[in-house]
């Protein structure tokens, strides 16, 4: 564990601290001042680790350790969002996929595991100050993970910089688009979407929903699946046996998807 870059921290109650394993002395967020190589060093996992009043768990920095304690400007999409449309694009080792809407990066994250060492990752995002956010979370997962896939993060609106993109892709096997208006992201990028590839929109309000099909559609793409997850968590009653746990119902946003079926 001495070659790692990052140490993950869990406190008792959940919370997750992500620490640059680098020497010296220094202000951490939420944790205080201290040195993380003589504090932290070669701790195995699963032992306690005291920074100052706080005893905590140094965990291995999987994927939800790191998203738990990733940095955050921009809303991210969650896990339950993001599973489905790795699940429904079918992202696998060796496929190329477009992002275009980077933010914070936790999407981006879940798709760079999923591809392994074999895929490549192409990021679009306008806003610079997101992606300073985005690519340093992006960096500690590379960091952290035995296997990473070819990444490339390009600034711009998506629309204005497909030949940018081309220079690394020719054609996407699956495309996800979280953006604040779809229809011309998705006549921008519809023509670089393989046949069978799919392309994913997440949209916060249903107007947008609307017009992403409407999109699809006339970009030659058949619209597969729309609508929400819900998510609702259990937890353990003071009397015994199990119940939900109070607390609003899991929605994030509204999801599309749509394959392009055929070359014309």
């Amino acid at each position: 564990m001495e070659n790692e870059s990052w140490a993950v921290l869990v406190e008792p109650e959940g919370k997750v601290h992500v620490v640059e394993m680098t020497p010296g002395v220094r202000k951490i967020k939420g944790l205080g001042v201290f040195d993380p190589i003589e504090t932290i060093g070669d701790t195995p996992y699963g032992s306690s680790v005291a920074v100052g009043q706080k005893n905590l768990t140094r965990m291995p920095p999987r994927l939800p350790e790191l998203s738990k304690g990733m940095l955050r400007r921009a809303q991210t999409i969650s896990a339950k969002d993001a599973g489905y449309f790795i699940a429904r694009l079918g992202i696998g080792a060796g496929d190329r996929i477009l992002e275009a809407g980077l933010g914070s990066a936790g999407l981006s994250m879940h798709i760079a595991h999923t591809l392994g060492q074999t895929g490549i990752h192409v990021t679009v995002e306008p806003r610079s100050e997101h992606a300073e956010v985005g690519l340093k979370n992006m960096l500690r997962a590379k960091q952290s993970w035995p296997v990473f896939p070819e990444h490339h993060h390009i600034e711009g609106a998506i629309e204005e910089v497909m030949d940018q993109v081309a220079e690394h892709v020719q054609a996407f096997d699956g495309i996800i688009l979280d953006l604040p208006q779809h229809p011309s992201a998705i006549e921008a990028v519809a023509p670089m979407l393989a046949v069978g590839g799919r392309i994913a929109c997440y949209c916060p309000v249903t107007s947008q929903v609307e017009a992403a099909w409407e999109s699809c559609e006339a970009a030659g793409l058949e619209v597969e699946w729309a609508g929400e997850l819900m998510e609702r968590q259990w937890g353990k009653a003071s009397k015994g046996g199990m119940r939900p746990v109070n607390g609003p119902f899991g929605h994030t946003a509204f999801l599309l998807i749509a394959q392009r079926t055929s070359a014309e």
